[in-house]
């Protein structure tokens, strides 16, 4: 969004030493993201005012001219230029040398030189609006048309900025910044903002004495939950002319294309209080206006000519028998400002948000006015924006008679309230904050702050109540913000490290990523949730669980997936434009119209989820690419540590081939399935000249195994040594008993088993276990005597224990 400093200063004196620098640097950290700031003077250097004295014909050219024109130097300069409307005495804008213009207006802009033009030498250039940015402002009637600025009192040599009332700013507002703050979307409320950061006074919008009368026009308004509001002015003794060159620019400025007077003002409204505005030809009014819902088959040609199909949907204003305006998007192209219009209906009302927004959607038209109402603008603006249209149509038209006003407002809007603690702002802010400061802060932005008992009860003003403040924390950020987020100190947290958390499903879900990607070669997609119904078909998904989007991104994208094969087929499809062998995979939530939770105790539902994994192998031969497949998913609890899958014939899947699939099968429940695409399904879905094998598999049905613990242990500071024992025990004996006694002798740092023996050499029931000891000191290297000792030892401890019989050692 653009925003005119001018027109701002019209509403709050802002600080004389008030940089553009520190504006853009307040406003971004305090409440929107500007974008950048563009100087229009800066835009217009080294273009002045000149005067033509002279024009002659130029000898070697026949559309080229020669002019002598005064731009406010010693002496008159010569200027070849090819303008069709050159005249004497005519002011022009002149490029003088070291000015940039963009040649004929297109291309990157150009310096002007001194150049000689034909033979002539040329000392400047006579611009046409085009080449200087103003072609939208002063429109040229025809080609080579030059600028003519005879109608504004300049003396030659002025800077044309200066001259034109052009010395501005522009601020480029990022729109994502302001979403939620429908107060922004005019210089009214960017002015009130601006009074809050620098605690400067906001000038009020006076308000006008509205007619007592009708004058003849009565305002129905059927739905009242889509039109809270609806206000009429009857106007009357109107022309439609040409704006003023100071409102044509005021627009210009802000990216809007000025057309008339009436409708210039309408829009003018817009930008000024950011509540959208229309007239109507009170003519084709007839005396009633009627706020309903369309009827089925109703028609609406729009101001830009595209014919509208109406639905039950779309809110509409008419008259008694026909449709005049698709409700806060865009009026109607044969009942607003018409050029024999002299009397209008001004509509100043107010639309509910998701209407409109569902209305601009499901026809494709965005509008400033719609972009507005999409943010929920208050009831209440709807006061400052009449008063502001009287006083300027007024002015515009001194003979014009404001002689009728309806206002119907059925549904009354209630200020928010919100109940916060000191305490919470304190812990919150990370500082002491007492009830006045609060108030302090506050109050410049509309809020009625009243504070009992540690508690303060917070009113947020209209232009704020129609949700953007409703909890404690929407008055910890007001708080915040205009304390400066910079001006809080920075207090490191305490933090205490512990032992990391296995997380065994999230591991296993990046290790399938991992070993897919990277041991099996394949490429990782990701696809939109919404699915076209043809891929749907084209599988023999079941759509009765699927849910609908109320809103889709396209009429045959209104289901989520519950599978990943639809989106699979169409990823096969775009691929096979530049591949014909390929390998993809994609991990991700599949959704179901079913099982609804509710998230953290609140009243909003969830459906169910799931995740799931699928697969797409394609090439040309059905064989190899099932065996590749199968390898995939058979190795795959070996590389990702879970538990092993395993295969069998037992439902064939809607898109698999008569024999070539397989179930996939865990602890005997079917989790999935791998087949080759059928024939049927190919076709339907387009692919052609290749074979895709698919594979899907229930993620949440995978059980992940339990990884090795791995200790930290110091490298020996001396050599270890080792020796074998080869001990008889009764069968009955196991390993591990023998490891831990064993592992209980002095200086023994590891045991490990080595071989077990049956045979009639050792008798019935008896078995030789073989295993290995290494010894070691941390005060210096063993010697053979202190090696031998601890083999005794360990011999006696499981003689002692077991009885063992030692049959060999080393």
């Amino acid at each position: 969004m653009k925003l005119s400093l001018n027109w701002i200063k019209q509403y709050v004196d802002l600080p004389a030493d008030l940089t553009m620098a520190k504006l853009s640097y307040d406003l971004t950290m305090s409440t929107v993201e500007v974008e950048g700031a563009v100087s229009l003077s800066d835009n217009l250097a080294g273009l002045v005012i000149g005067r033509i004295l002279t024009v002659e014909p130029h000898p070697d050219a026949d559309k080229l001219r020669i002019c002598t024109v005064d731009v406010g130097d010693p002496a008159p300069s010569t200027i070849v230029c090819g303008g069709v409307n050159l005249a004497p005495a005519q002011l022009v804008v002149v490029a003088k040398p070291g000015a940039w213009v963009k040649w004929h207006g297109e291309g990157d802009p150009v310096e002007i030189k001194p150049a000689k033009l034909r033979g002539v030498m040329s000392f400047g250039m006579i611009c046409a609006s085009g080449e200087i940015g103003l072609g939208e402002l002063f429109p040229a009637s025809e080609h080579a048309e030059i600028m003519d600025v005879s109608e504004f009192d300049a003396k030659p040599g002025t800077p044309v900025a200066e001259a034109l009332g052009l010395d501005d700013i522009i601020l480029e507002i990022d729109n994502k910044s302001m979403t939620n703050r429908p107060d922004l979307w005019g210089h009214y409320g960017m002015a009130r903002e601006l009074a809050a950061i620098y605690k400067c006074p906001l000038k009020p919008i006076e308000p006008a004495e509205l007619p007592a009368c009708a004058d003849g026009l009565e305002v129905v308004i059927e739905d009242s939950e889509r039109c809270p509001r609806y206000l009429g002015l009857v106007i009357r003794n109107i022309k439609n002319v040409p704006s003023p060159f100071e409102l044509r620019s005021m627009l210009w400025r802000v990216g809007s294309r000025p057309i008339n007077l009436p409708v210039d003002i309408t829009n003018y409204l817009m930008f000024a209080t950011g509540e959208p505005t229309h007239a109507f030809d009170s003519q084709h009014v007839g005396g009633r206006i009627r706020v309903r819902r369309a009827a089925p088959g109703e028609k609406l040609e729009l101001l830009d000519g595209e014919l509208l199909d109406l639905t039950e949907e779309d809110l509409v204003i008419a008259n008694e028998t026909k449709p005049m305006a698709l409700a806060g998007i865009m009026g109607g192209k044969l009942d607003s400002i018409l050029p024999e219009t002299t009397d209008v209906i001004l509509e100043i009302a107010n639309f509910e948000a998701l209407g409109i927004r569902r209305s601009s959607q499901r026809f494709d038209v965005r509008t400033e006015g719609s972009a507005r109402w999409e943010k929920g603008i208050d009831p209440q603006r709807v006061d400052i924006t009449a008063a502001m249209a009287v006083k300027m149509f007024r002015e515009a038209f001194p003979e014009a008679v404001i002689s009728g006003c309806v206002d119907n407002y059925p549904k009354q809007l209630e200020c928010a309230k919100v109940e916060v603690s000191l305490d919470f702002l304190r812990k919150r802010l990370g500082r002491e904050i007492s009830a006045e400061e609060v108030k302090e802060i506050l109050s410049p932005l509309g809020f009625k702050t009243e504070a009992k008992d540690g508690l303060l009860l917070v009113e947020a003003p209209s232009w704020r109540s129609t949700g953007d403040i409703s909890l404690p924390d929407d008055i910890l950020e007001e708080a915040a913000r205009l304390m400066g987020y910079e001006n809080f100190e920075f207090s490191p947290p305490t933090v205490l490290l512990d032992k990391a958390v296995n997380q065994r499903l999230p591991d296993m879900e990046r290790a399938l990523r991992e070993y897919l990607a990277f041991r099996c070669g394949m490429q990782e997609i990701f696809t939109y949730p919404w699915i076209e119904d043809e891929y749907i078909s084209a599988s023999g998904a079941e759509t009765e669980e699927m849910l609908e989007l109320s809103t889709p991104p396209a009429p045959n994208e209104a289901r989520l997936r519950s599978t990943l094969v639809p989106g699979l087929l169409k990823a096969v499809v775009t691929n096979l434009r530049y591949f014909t062998d390929f390998r993809i995979f994609e991990l991700t939530q599949v959704f179901f119209d079913r099982n609804y939770s509710s998230i953290s105790g609140t009243d909003e539902l969830l459906p169910e989820m799931a995740r799931r994994l699928g697969a797409a192998f394609v090439g040309s031969d059905a064989r190899a690419l099932f065996r590749e497949a199968k390898g995939t998913l058979e190795y795959m609890h070996r590389a990702v540590q879970m538990e092993p899958l395993s295969f069998e014939q037992r439902e064939k899947p809607a898109w698999g081939d008569e024999k070539l699939w397989v179930n996939v099968i865990r602890g005997g429940e079917i989790i999935g399935a791998l087949a080759l695409v059928s024939p049927r399904c190919a076709k339907a879905a387009g692919i052609k000249r290749s074979l895709a094998l698919i594979f899907e598999l229930d993620v949440e049905k995978l059980v992940p195994l339990p990884s090795r613990q791995n200790v930290f242990s110091h490298l020996p500071a001396y050599p270890l040594a080792d020796f074998d024992l080869s001990i008889v025990f009764d069968e009955n004996v196991r390993w591990e008993e023998i490891e831990a006694i064993a592992r209980k002798a002095e200086l023994v740092r590891d045991v490990k088993f080595i071989d077990e023996y049956r045979g009639a050499q050792i008798g019935a029931g008896k078995k030789s276990v073989t295993f290995r000891t290494w010894v070691g000191s941390d005060k210096g290297t063993l010697t053979s005597e202190q090696i031998e000792n601890v083999s005794k030892q360990v011999v006696k401890k499981i003689g002692k224990k077991f009885g063992g019989d030692v049959r060999g050692a080393q």
